[in-house]
């Protein structure tokens, strides 16, 4: 039988073992963190290796085959419209239409009617705007790879946008290439914790008393390039700034990464994806005209199918050409750091009911003594 990974450090949950698994012996797990596993069941298992051949963490190197990325500039959607219903500079989008407007299919992250958040497909432009905005939660791509695979056998074509280990996870899947599909990879900080985000609606859920339908964390109505979250419980919206939510806290201190993210190997301008994009930061010194506080995002470009798509694309931007250094962000140089007190703050999520530790995190965020107190016995 063989073993998916050894270390939790080694799985990103990306899913394509289970989805290339010829006999279904793989299932999706959770662990104590909430994050989804691989387990094997042995008695089904054919030894095959096709498990192993599709792992981007096992098949890191190498991920731009071209060599440096072609080409970096900023830009933004010139339509105010399509800026506000998006995280960033309303990239996507745009790339989104391109694909639609040729009876195309787009896949992304959206929320199902249970709040999870999972990789879904959209062939309207009405479809597409569950796939817009940022979800700071890991998506569930049961399924996606398999689906997207018969798109392309069909002859459609197809975007993927996902995080840089699910779109090297892709290609391995697929195992060729294909020239109707368009990859977009995200500078990604981390992915959340599933578990806890469903610990967080069914908190606010319980406090507000009803169903929450829609939550945005970058929401862009203080034109503050989206430092406010909002959602919406039985048709009532609340909303607070991005820094004083419990769950962003958690994120943005680095408690509920998944432990692959720390030790990720796609932090790097070196991607197989043919874009890549991302929040802008830092465009208040490489071009203070730019910064008007609703996005502007970062795009690279890896591939000359990416070139031809931005030709197509660039008449509904506002854009400008920039140097390599003035896009290196953290997240594209090395990966996001664990929090110090990571353990720690484990020990009492499992322990804890969540209305009680999500009070205790936000009072001892700041002050390590005082979360010291709770340490582990």
């Amino acid at each position: 039988m063989r073993k998916v990974y050894e270390e939790r450090q080694d799985c990103c949950g990306c899913g394509a073992c289970k989805d290339i698994c010829p006999v279904g012996a793989i299932r999706m797990a959770s662990d104590q963190e909430g994050f989804w596993y691989p387990q094997v069941d042995a008695s089904r298992c054919i030894d095959c290796g096709r498990c192993e051949k599709v792992c981007p963490v096992k098949h890191s190197e190498g991920t731009d085959p071209a060599g440096e990325t072609l080409y970096c500039f900023g830009g933004r959607a010139e339509e105010d419209g399509v800026r506000e219903q998006s995280s960033s500079g309303g990239i996507f989008p745009l790339l989104a239409e391109y694909v639609l407007s040729r009876q195309g299919f787009v896949y992304g992250a959206a929320y199902n009617e249970q709040m999870e958040v999972v990789h879904g497909e959209a062939s309207s432009m009405a479809e597409l705007d569950a796939l817009k905005r940022t979800k700071y939660v890991q998506s569930n791509m049961e399924g996606v790879y398999q689906k997207i695979e018969e798109r392309l056998k069909e002859g459609s074509l197809v975007l993927f946008v996902g995080t840089p280990c699910q779109t090297h996870a892709l290609r391995l899947f697929l195992g060729r290439e294909y020239p109707a599909l368009i990859v977009v990879s995200l500078i990604c900080y981390g992915v959340p914790s599933p578990g806890v985000w469903r610990s967080y609606v069914e908190y606010l859920e319980q406090k507000f008393g009803g169903k929450m339908t829609s939550f945005s964390f970058r929401d862009k109505r203080m034109q503050d390039n989206g430092h406010t979250c909002a959602f919406v419980i039985d048709g009532r919206e609340h909303a607070t700034s991005l820094y004083q939510d419990p769950y962003c806290g958690m994120y943005f201190a680095n408690a509920i990464l998944r432990p692959s993210c720390h030790a990720c190997k796609f932090c790097t301008t070196r991607r197989d994806s043919d874009f890549t994009i991302g929040d802008f930061w830092g465009i208040e010194k490489v071009r203070p005209d730019m910064d008007d506080g609703m996005g502007t995002s970062v795009v690279l470009l890896h591939s000359e199918r990416a070139s031809q798509v931005f030709e197509e694309v660039k008449g509904k931007l506002a854009w400008f050409a920039c140097e390599k250094k003035d896009v290196l962000q953290p997240r594209l140089l090395a990966p996001t750091p664990a929090w110090k007190r990571r353990g720690r703050f484990w020990f009492w999520y499992g322990k804890l009911p969540f209305s009680l530790f999500q009070r205790l995190f936000m009072l001892c965020r700041h002050t390590g003594a005082l979360w010291g107190r709770f340490r582990k016995k």
